[in-house]
């Protein structure tokens, strides 16, 4: 899972942003159900009356209070209000601390004076005069007190803040206050708060996910970027060791996996928790007593999670190998479907491409059924908890002991909590996946290509200096990696400007082997190659393959047109030299045939061109190129005879300065040859002109007495 995380270390200045965003539409998102509580309990039950401590009172119902107060008390509350005329007092503190402190300290006293008044006004003003008169003491009057709020049992407050307010807002009424004012501007104020809350939380949520969805490209496109320069520098080695179906996987599915992941981290799972924490103490401060159930859920929550990612972990990486399975056999049937029409395969490969495309899907049902019992499973539980809330709230508001509001806060909070769970428990089903794919991506980026440059490569390009191109081949033997036997063995020989030099033999017997050991798409495994005496390993791979002239035994061609193919080698290449590239190539005359001639589209892969038109723009790329050295690997092979013969003999006319090496497998092509080495099982087996060869060389006379008349063979010519 590390993997995974690395990725976000250049991005850490956005993903804080993103984190203090979530901070702000947390508290935005939890602080509204505390404001929904408010509206029904103080908004609508109290009549929008916040305290106990009245903002204005009589004069007879401030000395009724004052009768339960002690001395000290009884400073602190006169201090709070001013006398002014018309014999009432009003409150000249908006301190909050100070408005609680005196919410606290006169709430039973008023509760005390309201149940009196209600059962008997006359027995308060006795008391009052048994005071004053010193019959009633003072502390037979706070004896009072205390055994009442000690009857109201542990929700004395709750009970105290109800009866209280209801008191308020009778004694407002007789001092001619307007309460449904007061209880319309109460709503009217927490209305535009909350609606203030809610703005603030969406724009957050809404930069947070814009700036997580920046992250998340940002990555993606680092990711494939790092990816493709890699592979693009692996050699055949590397290429073989991932092959190019999982390549592509790990680019594009393994990629977007790491993405779309991405985005849901920073967007929902770094929420989650601060919405939890915050939802817990939301909850432990609301005077329910309803916490336990908070508990229940959190553990019936995570034991429903572990069960089910235990039984699903293990299939994702999986998953992930049987992706590649099916790219592989994909690609292979797409990339050969003319042989396997040829052939009658059809159904055949139906079959292999079913059989692959069925395992990964009976491994994905597996996991989407295992998964699918989380969301019924946590519908269940917060369908299960809300009953549970409102069975319980209900008996404690039938009690006295819980107000409707706190019960709907309580509920709301619970849903947050469970929901933060829930969208943990949905990123859990992801992340596993995610970091499988992280760690194949990974793999590719932290792989060491085989071949690279030499730390003084740059010393080597320049002592090359002029290059005249003289290949020389010193003792190379080379074997494939993991491979027990030598695929070349002992190779020797030397090619030189000016001068043709063919390699034939056998099927297999590694003369595109040889020929890749040049541009160093292998390195040799004993011995070295030179040019101009210059180990071509010392040298930059950049600097050796601007020498070279490659045409590939299969014709390249890249979307585009025929110029942007033929001019492939390089920005320096003019239209004069593409013409005659292509003339040389004897391509001119397909080319011009052409309504649009060197304008005209090539398809990938060049599919609306023939195979000989291929290989003859492969060339014609080649020569443009000017390179001190071609390499031809039986790039010939798709030409007729006719154009084989005057397509060589304009290659000799033309570039008669540079060093040709060509495979071939037909004899009349490299018939003319300076130099011609026939290989045998990756050793050579002669070395010479085609006539010095049919004279002794035994490998090369099966060949030329499968190829050649008896005629050509003792005339010695094609």
């Amino acid at each position: 899972m590390s993997k995974l995380f690395k990725y976000w270390k250049s991005h850490i200045g956005m993903i804080l942003v993103i984190i203090m965003l979530l901070i702000v539409q947390a508290y935005c998102d939890l602080e509204l159900p505390s404001y929904t509580a408010d509206i029904v309990d103080v908004g609508i039950t109290g009549g929008g009356i916040e305290h106990i401590a009245p903002v204005k009172l009589s004069r007879e119902t401030f000395d009724n209070i004052c009768l339960f107060l002690t001395e000290e008390e009884m400073e602190i509350f006169s201090s709070c209000y001013d006398l002014n005329e018309g014999e009432i007092y009003s409150r000249n503190t908006d301190s909050r601390k100070k408005i609680d402190e005196i919410d606290s300290m006169i709430g039973v006293p008023v509760v005390l004076i309201s149940n009196m008044l209600s059962q008997d006004a006359t027995s308060l003003q006795q008391m009052k005069q048994g005071y004053e008169a010193g019959v009633i003491s003072k502390e037979e009057l706070l004896a009072m007190k205390e055994q009442m709020r000690q009857g109201m049992g542990d929700y004395s407050d709750m009970l105290v803040e109800g009866q209280a307010v209801a008191f308020v807002k009778q004694e407002y009424k007789q001092i001619g206050i307007d309460t449904d004012k007061i209880q319309t501007d109460y709503l009217i104020k927490k209305g535009l708060m909350m609606l203030g809350f809610a703005v603030v939380a969406m724009a957050a949520s809404i930069l947070a996910g814009l700036i997580s969805s920046v992250v998340a490209a940002k990555i993606g496109m680092n990711l494939r970027e790092s990816v493709f320069k890699k592979v693009v520098s692996f050699s055949n080695a590397e290429m073989d060791k991932f092959s190019t179906a999982s390549l592509i996987t790990r680019s594009t599915n393994d990629i977007q996996q790491v993405q779309m992941v991405t985005v849901m981290m920073l967007r929902m799972v770094m929420y989650a928790p601060v919405l939890a924490v915050g939802g817990i103490i939301k909850v432990l401060s609301t005077r329910t007593g309803l916490d336990w159930i908070i508990v229940l859920a959190v553990l019936l929550i995570m034991g429903i999670v572990l069960l089910l990612m235990a039984i699903a972990l293990p299939k994702f990486k999986i998953m992930q190998m049987l992706m590649d399975k099916l790219n592989l056999v994909s690609r292979e049937i797409l990339t050969g479907v003319l042989v396997i029409r040829a052939f009658g395969r059809e159904k055949q490969e139906e079959e292999r491409f079913d059989a692959a495309n069925q395992e990964l899907m009976k491994t994905q049902l597996f996991t989407n059924r295992v998964m699918t019992f989380m969301m019924p499973c946590m519908m269940f539980i917060m369908n299960g908890i809300t009953v549970l809330i409102v069975w319980m709230g209900a008996k404690g508001i039938d009690k006295g002991n819980l107000q409707v509001g706190d019960m709907m806060a309580f509920i709301t909070y619970a849903m947050m909590i469970i929901m933060s769970f829930l969208l943990l428990t949905m990123i859990s089903i992801m992340l596993p996946r995610a970091g499988v794919a992280a760690s194949r991506i990974d793999e590719v980026i932290q792989t060491r290509a085989t071949i690279s440059d030499a730390e003084d490569a740059a010393e080597a390009d320049e002592k090359l200096g002029n290059v005249s191109g003289v290949v020389k081949f010193d003792n190379v033997s080379f074997k494939y990696p993991g491979a027990e036997e030598h695929a070349l063995e002992g190779l020797s020989f030397t090619a030189c400007p000016g001068k043709t030099t063919a390699i034939i033999g056998s099927t297999g017997c590694g003369k595109s082997t040889l020929i890749h050991l040049i541009p160093r798409f292998y390195d040799v495994t004993e011995g070295k190659i030179t040019i101009d005496g210059v180990d071509i390993r010392k040298l930059s791979q950049h600097k050796l393959r601007s020498l070279l002239g490659f045409v590939p035994q299969k014709g390249v061609l890249f979307s585009g047109d025929i110029e942007s193919n033929i001019k492939f080698g390089g920005d320096f290449i003019n239209d004069q030299d593409m013409k005659l590239a292509a003339q040389i190539a004897q391509a001119t005359e397909f080319i011009e045939g052409k309504t649009e001639g060197y304008a005209s589209e090539i398809s990938q892969g060049g599919t609306n061109v023939s195979g000989g038109q291929k290989q003859r723009l492969s060339i014609a790329r080649a020569i443009a190129k000017k390179p001190k050295v071609f390499l031809f690997d039986d790039s010939f092979s798709a030409l007729d005879y006719k154009t084989d013969v005057v397509l060589r003999k304009a290659l000799n006319e033309n570039i008669s300065d540079a060093t040709v090496i060509i495979v071939a497998q037909r004899i009349s092509t490299i018939l003319h040859a300076d130099q011609i080495i026939v290989l045998d099982e990756g050793k050579i087996a002669g070395i010479g002109t085609h006539e010095e060869l049919l004279r002794n060389c035994e490998s090369y006379q099966e060949i030329a007495k499968s190829q050649l008349s008896e005629a050509e063979l003792k005339g010695g010519r094609a």
